[in-house]
């Protein structure tokens, strides 16, 4: 598995017909190449960190990956689409990628190019407990290549732990997610963002988690239920901070996404570019 990574080009396992669960022993990393990797797990396949590490790496800007540009994050390779696959038991505490990005992705990190998900679930993954400004239990991405957004479709994210954004996470990232799931995710740290003096900061965004300027969620089809932040944020944790982000929720349900310190309405904290755009949906 991590030499098929590695290698890149489309990848697929004969494993029989049967579900199969791989408990990697190294976390697989994606080289810096201009050829698409595709992981399908044919619906079948589910890859375990076995709690103790990361399981898929990918960072444009690490130059032990391959050659890349003087605008890494910008660059439109590596380019990784997973499919049909199940994560879980991810674990990146401990695992900082540099002193300016600390952290995150329990199960998937992702740095410059581009990655999509479709398909798949992610259960009971970490990252680190505490901490203002990291996270993503399952997805820690950070910047994509010509600011174009990370897709995630028909997936699920459950059981996710973190300090923060305990499903996704990223910094100066915009996401479109589709007919998704996200239940039962908690941010575990405390002291918010900026930490409150005394504290080591963290606790927001149950599910999702996302800061930086100008970048854009949008939710389309997708539930957020039973998801829990000890500080902002139940379901999502949304800051702009030149507030000209945007937050797009159609067709969705928020249910139940309790914040225990501050939001700026049910499951939500907020601060973009005017109101979020809500449509079709209910938020309770």
């Amino acid at each position: 598995m991590v030499k098929a990574v590695a290698a890149g080009g489309i990848i697929t396992f004969d494993c029989g017909p049967a579900p199969v669960t791989i408990t990697m022993s190294a976390t697989a990393k994606v080289h810096n190449r201009t050829t698409p990797v595709v992981l399908d797990g044919g619906g079948r396949v589910t890859l375990s960190g076995g709690g103790k590490r990361r399981i898929i790496y990918m960072d444009g800007c690490d130059p032990s990956l391959g050659p890349s540009t003087s605008r890494c994050v910008d660059q439109d390779w590596p380019r990784l689409t997973i499919q049909n696959m199940a994560f879980t038991k991810g674990n990146s505490i401990g695992q900082p990628n540099d002193d300016t990005y600390p952290g995150g992705g329990g199960a998937i990190f992702a740095r410059g190019g581009h990655i999509k998900v479709i398909n798949s679930r992610f259960t009971d993954n970490r990252c680190d407990s505490t901490g203002p400004d990291l996270g993503g239990a399952a997805m820690r991405v950070l910047e994509q290549g010509g600011d174009q957004p990370v897709y995630i479709v028909g997936s699920t994210f459950t059981g996710g732990s973190c300090t923060n954004g305990s499903a996704l996470s990223s910094i100066q990232v915009s996401w479109t997610v589709l007919n998704s799931v996200f239940s039962g995710n908690t941010a575990i740290g405390r002291g918010a963002n900026p930490a409150r003096a005394g504290t080591p900061g963290g606790g927001n965004g149950g599910a999702i988690y996302l800061d930086g300027d100008n970048f854009k969620l949008v939710l389309d089809g997708t539930l957020m239920e039973r998801n829990h932040a000890n500080e902002g944020g139940g379901a999502i944790f949304f800051v702009s901070n030149d507030r000209t982000g945007t937050l797009t929720i159609r067709n969705s349900t928020l249910r139940k996404n309790p914040s225990d310190g501050f939001e700026t309405f049910k499951g939500v904290f907020y601060l973009g570019n005017g109101n979020p755009s809500i449509s079709g949906s209910k938020v309770s």
